[in-house]
């Protein structure tokens, strides 16, 4: 199970390097009147939905309390993902700006204090389940980040994808 789990914890990230990449062609495939970020959302949800299934099958029996550190890791990590949404909404979140849309420019908490707030907020929210999932699954998936971070990094806004009239 340990291969299968892996791939599964990997599985996303393909995807979402194809559409960083590849704007204009999800716009296409996304068709007239389809909203490409709504698209991807779903799909990503769904992909999240494999990544935790992968993590159960490979977890370790599961414990009630957790251990302290869960506490500040898991609920710093999700108030950061939950409020990188509300800031920015679907758009914003799933490469609206990507696929030709005008996102506003932000700067409140946590933007211009964390770089990267969504995948600091994810990774430590994966840190604070290391009691029940053995560390190299939740390390590849730190990984699938970091290597989004470093692609996102690489932003040419001449590739940026035309909306379909």
């Amino acid at each position: 199970m340990g291969s299968i789990a892996a791939l599964g914890v990997l599985f996303p990230f393909p995807f979402y390097y194809f559409l960083w990449t590849n704007p204009q062609k999800w716009v296409e495939l996304c068709g007239k009147g389809r909203d490409p970020s709504k698209i991807m959302a779903q799909i990503s949800h769904f992909f999240k939905l494999i990544q935790f299934i992968s993590l159960f099958s490979v977890s370790s029996s599961f414990s009630w309390p957790p251990p302290l550190y869960f506490w500040p890791l898991f609920i710093f990590g999700q108030f950061l993902n939950f409020r990188v949404y509300q800031l920015l909404g679907e758009a914003g979140t799933y490469y609206g700006v990507r696929f030709g849309k005008t996102i506003p420019w932000v700067t409140e908490f946590p933007f211009g204090y964390i770089k990267d707030p969504q995948y600091v907020g994810s990774v430590m929210s994966l840190l604070a389940c290391l009691s029940w999932v053995p560390f190299q699954y939740i390390l590849l998936w730190i990984l699938g980040y970091v290597f989004m971070i470093w692609v996102e990094s690489k932003e040419d806004p001449a590739t940026r994808a035309k909306p379909l009239s």
